[in-house]
């Protein structure tokens, strides 16, 4: 199952650093990489929205949804294999799910192109790219630039992508950027917008296989509906404490795991990993449902915490 191309400089290159490297840059590798992995960006998004400052938190996390979708779109259009499924000089360090087997396409994913650095080259520029977040705070720049170039080192180390998979996951992750930007200053009313954002992501629900577009698919449908129900009816306000922005993410980590956990219940581990249509759809609507409760719905206890501080 899928398709195998590259370069031949690429496989040189990936088995010259991997012999070249220590063993310990396996774990540093590692670390790098998962400053790209979703649930990171998720923490950083929901910092943001929850706590600091909701417009920019939205504005985030709008680009992260609709790059974590995009993504498998058309990794699932060219298919390509992971290098280390074709390769015997290229070892896997990190496989993308863990418990699943180190060669199940379904549970592993594609390769092209590659998601941690276009999802590092989004969070990390969007929020430099954020109105004058750049002018005011230099740094942001100079992360928004480092961080997506380490990440995508670290992908091709690890043995899961080819250096044309980090190449071109940047240059679509800056698009991604520009567009979205683009897009929310022509189209003023927010649920035409949030509309034809999720029907951007329908198309994949006819050829796609992979797990992780079910996931970000329903994710981004339901947190989408979520943005749209907290600016019609919640209205909760930010903070400016630490300790409530931190209060906050971990409620928001709580509410994750008892959706996510419990919509899993009525499945058996086999079904929820049998990769069938059904266990497809049963994935997409979990994941509406986490999106739907963290954006939308979670933000309305807000209001009862803080009059709670007060009292």
């Amino acid at each position: 199952m899928g398709n195998t191309f590259y370069f031949e400089w690429e496989v040189a290159l990936m088995q010259a650093i991997q012999s070249i490297a220590p063993e310990i840059m396996s774990v540093v590798a590692s670390i790098l990489t998962m400053c790209g992995e979703q649930y990171v960006l998720v923490v950083v998004m929901g910092f943001l929205y929850w706590g600091y400052n909701k417009e920019y938190g939205r504005y985030l996390g709008i680009n992260i949804l609709v790059g974590t979708v995009w993504n498998p779109l058309i990794k699932n259009i060219f298919c390509r294999r992971r290098p280390y499924f074709d390769h015997e000089g290229i070892k896997c360090f990190k496989p993308a799910e863990a418990d699943a087997d180190l060669y199940d396409i379904a549970a592993q994913g594609f390769s092209f192109p590659s998601g941690h650095s276009m999802n590092s080259t989004i969070i990390y520029g969007s929020l430099s790219a954020y109105k004058d977040m750049a002018k005011k705070h230099k740094w942001l720049v100079v992360v928004s630039v480092v961080m997506p170039i380490l990440i995508g080192i670290s992908r091709v180390f690890l043995g899961v992508h080819y250096p044309t998979d980090v190449l071109v996951g940047w240059a679509v992750g800056a698009a991604v950027i520009f567009l979205i930007s683009f897009l929310q200053k022509v189209i003023k009313t927010s649920w035409i917008l949030y509309v034809i954002l999720a029907l951007t992501g329908v198309p994949g629900l006819f050829y796609c296989t992979s797990d992780d577009y079910f996931t970000c698919f329903g994710l981004m449908i339901g947190a989408l509906l979520g943005f749209w129900i907290e600016e019609k009816f919640i209205h909760f306000e930010n903070t400016k404490s630490v300790l409530r922005m931190i209060l906050r993410v971990v409620g928001g980590g709580l509410v994750y795991l008892v959706i996510n956990q419990g919509l899993k219940l009525p499945f058996s581990s086999e079904f929820l990993h049998s990769g069938t249509s059904a266990a497809h759809m049963v994935r997409m609507f979990r994941y509406f449902f986490v999106g739907l409760g963290m954006v939308g719905l979670y933000p309305m206890v807000f209001k009862y915490t803080a009059k709670i501080g007060k009292k």
